[in-house]
């Protein structure tokens, strides 16, 4: 993180590497990376309007993706999902992974900026790269770190908690379905399945709804 610092050109660059997209209107880039303390001393826009449109563009993405993967999930079911990908927590776990809070500028003390900060950066980040390149350029940085960084993480829950209790893992099925793919996955007795555009989409699917299935019933 950079206090007081102004944004050269070799950490815009930096940063449109970490963050997987190049940016036409730099100008977007180095607002998303913005903190109010380093506007409310130099002038100039500061994060949080892009923080605002980000949050309803993630929000959009995760509902669209989990709508279009799991056909037979009711609301209650599809928004308790969403609240996992967009959650402050999911957020800030995110922002660490990725390392995005290197490239901050503002004025003052590390300590207090606050968890805040953190959790909001990547919205921001996500509605700088949707007013510069649109929702397709959205979706991919929505697919690459919040999607990856909370589905991956099911197939591991999943293989851990079977591990654990059966020495066996998961066993999963694919098929191809009216060009998507369709995943069933079997441990301890119980079965569950996914679909997906891809085949690693759809097992992500089914490892989820397997491992909810499991520790639901223990």
């Amino acid at each position: 993180m950079h206090s007081g610092e102004n944004l050269t050109t070799e950490l815009l660059t930096a940063a449109e590497q970490a963050i997987g997209y190049r940016f036409k209107q730099r100008a977007l880039l180095e607002a998303s990376l913005t903190h109010k303390s380093y506007s409310n001393m130099s002038g100039g826009e500061n994060n949080e309007r892009l923080e605002f449109l980000g949050d309803a563009v993630l929000e959009l993405i995760v509902s669209e993706w989990l709508y279009a993967i799991d056909p037979q999930a009711e609301e209650g079911e599809l928004t308790a999902l969403r609240q996992k990908y967009v959650s402050k927590t999911a957020l800030k776990e995110l922002c660490q992974k990725a390392g995005f809070m290197r490239f901050l500028r503002y004025v003052g003390s590390e300590q207090n900026l606050g968890s805040k900060t953190v959790e909001s950066l990547p919205e921001a980040i996500l509605g700088a790269i949707y007013l510069d390149g649109g929702m397709k350029e959205a979706r991919a940085f929505v697919k690459r770190f919040v999607v990856a960084a909370r589905t991956e993480n099911y197939k591991s829950l999943l293989q851990e908690y079977v591990q654990k209790r059966t020495k066996q893992t998961p066993v999963y099925a694919l098929e191809e379905e009216g060009g998507a793919y369709r995943c069933t996955v079997r441990a301890m007795g119980e079965a569950a399945d996914g679909k997906g555009a891809s085949k690693q989409a759809a097992e992500i699917a089914a490892a989820e709804k397997l491992y909810r299935k499991l520790t639901e019933q223990s």
